[in-house]
């Protein structure tokens, strides 16, 4: 069986934006910034042979926020520059893969049979986290600091940044 990192997009591998204290998701194409660090991080999990799985929900659609064709060209843009293996897109907020409901996890660990128990589910959200611990997953909170609810039970391990939520994966690897 294989080893998955599952990340969450916004927030993790392209920056949320942020109003009022709470992340949200870019709308836009042009909205969508990636940083700098984010692929030497992953490329960094790839050398540990993880699967690099994102793992997202995307009720803007649902909400009139984003058409379908913005959500596929931001998703067509993070496949483009990242060496993401697979992206699973949750629609639907009253939905078995809605995080922090496990679906996105439990497919994708069937998709490409992956061992749960030895994967990691890092997000900034409490949601991220929850999918990750109902999944059986090792999970990493990425605290950005939001004024939202905070994970419970606590994350496996608080990083304050993706590259120290890798480091963290790659000591224990």
């Amino acid at each position: 069986m294989k080893k998955a990192a599952f990340l969450d997009a916004d927030g993790v591998l392209n920056k949320a934006i942020i109003k009022d204290g709470k992340p949200l998701a870019p709308t836009t194409l042009a909205e969508l910034e990636i940083p700098a660090d984010v692929k030497p991080c992953l490329m960094q999990l790839k050398a540990q042979d993880y699967l690099l799985i994102c793992v997202t929900n995307k009720p803007d659609i649902e909400r009139g926020l984003m058409t379908q064709e913005t959500v596929d060209a931001i998703f067509n843009k993070l496949r483009h520059d990242l060496p993401l293996d697979d992206i699973f897109i949750c629609y639907k907020e009253n939905s078995p893969c809605y995080k922090p409901n496990p679906g996105l996890l439990l497919d994708a660990a069937k998709k490409y049979d992956i061992d749960l128990a030895k994967s990691y589910m890092i997000g900034d959200r409490w949601r991220d986290v929850g999918a990750g611990q109902n999944a059986g997953c090792r999970t990493i909170w990425i605290d950005r600091g939001y004024s939202e609810q905070k994970p419970s039970p606590p994350a496996d391990f608080r990083a304050r940044s993706l590259r120290e939520a890798v480091e963290w994966v790659v000591r224990r690897a």
